[in-house]
């Protein structure tokens, strides 16, 4: 992993030593900040990530930023996931590991706020820019194999923003049992990540905004 002060090596061709080096040693996953020397980390992920990168590499970005332009601009900009540097510690273990194996996790107090415009009742044309990719799935009734009410509960919960340690708390579970749920979650969804589920879970009204664990 290639962190945000990555330095080393002779400037070509106006490419920046730390984007050169990044691209020569491939990290499993690069951890920029938005703010750094030289170059600020959006526009470095554009040129490890963006579109017309060929081979793109894997970035999280980790900030104490939380606008939500600059969540957009990240990843329309190929990053896989973003975080605020005030999170829990685990989060950003979960996030590099996300990451590494090509999927992306979002900061939860991020993902509730961007998240809240998908519901039922929200403007459509400002939901669209924040939405992840829908995958053709219906709504909890339309599903082939239907969430039990415990997996229901754990999908609210997530879609809150919740870690999965808070869930297994709020639900007097274990660790292990709540990660078993998401499993079946993202089965039953097709989702790839807790991002999706959370994307799912608002766009269907399955989210109390009223009750700060979502219900349930």
């Amino acid at each position: 992993m290639c962190g945000g002060g990555v330095e080393g090596g002779e400037r070509t061709a106006g490419v920046h030593p730390a984007v050169e080096q990044a691209r020569r040693l491939r990290p499993d996953v690069c951890l920029l900040d938005i703010r750094m020397p030289e170059l600020d980390g959006l526009e470095a992920t554009r040129l490890l990530a963006g579109p017309d990168v060929p081979d793109p590499l894997n970035v999280l970005i980790a900030t104490t930023f939380d606008l939500d332009e600059y969540v957009y601009r990240a990843l329309r900009n190929g990053a896989c996931g973003f975080l605020l540097k005030d999170g829990a510690p685990g989060l950003l273990t979960e996030a590099v590991r996300a990451a590494a194996s090509g999927n992306s996790l979002i900061s939860p107090s991020v993902t509730v706020r961007l998240l809240a415009h998908m519901g039922p009742h929200r403007d459509r044309s400002a939901a669209s820019e924040a939405r992840p990719a829908s995958r053709g799935r219906g709504g909890p009734e339309d599903l082939i194999e239907p969430l039990t009410q415990r997996e229901r509960e754990v999908v609210r919960r997530v879609a809150r923003g919740r870690t999965n340690e808070e869930v297994a708390v709020d639900l007097h579970v274990t660790l292990s049992t709540v990660k078993t749920h998401l499993g079946n979650v993202q089965r039953k969804l097709a989702a790839r990540n807790r991002v999706e589920i959370a994307a799912w879970a608002w766009e269907h009204g399955m989210v109390d905004q009223s009750s700060p664990s979502g219900g349930g």
